[in-house]
């Protein structure tokens, strides 16, 4: 196992210059290669790099290979044909895991980790923005033009510089696991996500007539008025359905898009409706969607974005930010098929096994948790199904999943639409089932306010403050192992030739051949499964 950076022979900063190819994608125009202890300097431009079978590093075990926000330039390697280095490090990454949990606002730009460790420099200063946006600026001939073989230079230099002063904060070997991770997002932001654009233009084209068609025909109840939500309707509905909703102090119902999302999943056939339609009329940006020649979605997949490290694409870019129904949108090209496949309730499963509660997790190994905990505390009978039992199963599910994010018995009783006894009565009995977890849970608080930070199976921090908030502080070792699991699985399949289009918090879209698609996904499932083992000690979790 490689122990730190002198297990190397030799360390090389790379930088690529590029322009912009009609699909959106960086092709290589220039590039600079400058090996950190000898200063030796690899140039390469035109004819001469686009006739290199490779670079000399890319194979070698014991090179390390450095760059700072290595998706384009991974894609430039590709674009080239040349071999992937073995050992990747990406110091935008690691920046961002070094100020992981800080409230203050972050470019994470080169300039400012240069001038976070007050670094002498002379870097050119260019308006860094996702390629894919950069792509539209260039389209219509807004490409930064100081795009320029010294800036290629500089940036090698910058990059050297930085990486000497962080060397102590690289975490060897799961520095080059996040660097592995990166070539995988390289290869699915050239990927890309197949889009009907056939059926976006004639959506684009009609959508003020769609708007009012969706509203017809996803509100039967009456709840919007000339085209508006109306709260009173609303509430008169919510009143005829017997669905309890929270409030505000004022009185008025809390009409968030979190509170729509959780009562959504809790009665899925009577909110999701609304829930959907809220978030087609409000948010829905088609025009926004980037949208390649050859009609594919690429986006800028914002790996490592997050406190807990998870991707967090431009959420009106991306196909999968706006409302869910848009995926219709998503059609694979003839002969291929795609596949959305995840977990089965992730996050409680991560939970189960972190926490080594028995309860937790023969009750996530049932198939059902929700009903499992209802018989636990006696609520139904031990011959109860989810259609035997619907009320029930909906209130145990929303304290399981209440609890999984720290509410409270008020916040429970206002989700619930009971009275706060009843919540602290709910709260009682996930206690008395489930003992370990929160012993499990009080000790990791203990540990991130006591320390001051906490981390994953696989190196990823996040700074704890004594103002963070303690239900995400609680909850960070589920979320923060669950990117880790879901990195890992990105890895196997990059690894078995699966192509994976994107990632979608715990899940992945993939493409592939019609023919071979029952091959595909095994290959697919058994790699998320040997991730989840990985990252939990053997404990597997149920694929979908």
């Amino acid at each position: 196992m490689i122990l730190n950076s002198l297990s190397f022979s030799e360390i090389w900063v790379v930088h690529f210059l590029t322009t912009l190819k009609d699909d959106g994608l960086p092709f290589p125009q220039y590039v600079v290669a400058k090996e950190v202890v000898s200063q030796k300097t690899i140039r390469l431009s035109g004819s001469e790099l686009q006739e290199a079978m490779t670079f000399p590093f890319s194979k070698k075990d014991k090179v390390l290979f450095i760059c700072y926000d290595s998706s384009s330039t991974m894609q430039c390697f590709v674009a080239l044909n040349w071999a992937l280095p073995v050992n990747m490090v990406d110091l935008k990454v690691e920046f961002r895991r070094v100020l992981s949990g800080d409230d203050g606002e972050h470019s994470f730009s080169l300039l400012e980790a240069l001038e976070y460790f007050n670094l002498p420099h002379r870097y050119t200063v260019v308006p860094e923005e996702p390629w894919d946006t950069m792509h539209n600026q260039q389209s219509h001939g807004g490409f930064p033009s100081n795009y320029s073989n010294q800036y290629c230079e500089e940036t090698v230099d910058a990059i050297c510089l930085l990486y000497r002063k962080m060397k102590s904060e690289l975490h060897f070997p799961y520095c080059l696991i996040r660097g592995k991770y990166m070539q995988s997002v390289a290869f699915m932001e050239i990927q890309g996500i197949p889009i009907d654009t056939s059926l976006l233009n004639l959506l684009l084209d009609k959508w003020k007539w769609i708007c009012e068609k969706m509203i017809g025909q996803k509100d039967p109840n009456g709840v919007y008025n000339s085209g508006s939500f109306c709260e009173h309707n609303f509430e008169n509905y919510l009143h005829e359905k017997q669905i309890p909703w929270p409030r505000h102090p004022s009185g008025k119902l809390r009409l968030d898009e979190e509170t729509f999302r959780f009562k959504a999943r809790a009665y899925p056939k009577y909110i999701a409706r609304y829930y959907e339609l809220r978030c087609a009329l409000n948010k829905l940006k088609l025009p926004n969607l980037a949208i390649s020649s050859d009609g594919r979605n690429r986006v800028n997949l914002g790996p490592f974005r997050s406190t807990t490290s998870r991707n967090q694409p431009s959420s009106s870019r991306f196909i999968f930010g706006p409302s869910t129904w848009t995926r219709g949108l998503i059609k694979p090209n003839k002969g291929t098929f795609i596949a959305y496949i995840d977990w089965c309730q992730q996050e409680l499963g991560i939970a189960a096994a972190l926490s080594g509660d028995k309860n937790m997790q023969d009750a996530y190994n049932s198939g059902d948790p929700y009903l499992t905990f209802a018989r636990m505390a006696h609520a139904v009978p031990a011959t109860a199904t989810k259609e035997s039992h619907p009320t029930e199963r909906a209130v145990y599910k929303i304290c399981m999943l209440g609890v999984q994010y720290g509410m409270g018995p008020e916040s429970l009783a206002q989700e619930l639409g009971k009275p706060v006894y009843e919540a602290n009565q709910l709260l009682g009995a996930h206690k008395m089932a489930f003992p370990a977890y929160w012993e499990w849970n009080q000790r990791i608080k203990e540990t991130g306010y006591g320390e001051g930070r906490l981390e994953t199976s696989f190196g990823w921090t996040r700074k704890i403050y004594p103002e963070s908030k303690p239900a995400s502080v609680g909850n960070f070792p589920v979320q923060g192992n669950g990117a880790e699991m879901l990195r890992i699985a990105i890895g196997f399949m990059h690894e078995a030739g699966v192509k994976v289009c994107a990632p979608i918090h715990d899940a992945v879209l993939i493409e592939g051949e019609m023919n071979k698609e029952d091959e595909i996904l095994i290959i697919a499932q058994n790699c998320m499964q040997k991730a989840s083992e990985i990252v939990l000690g053997g404990f597997s979790l149920i694929r979908m």
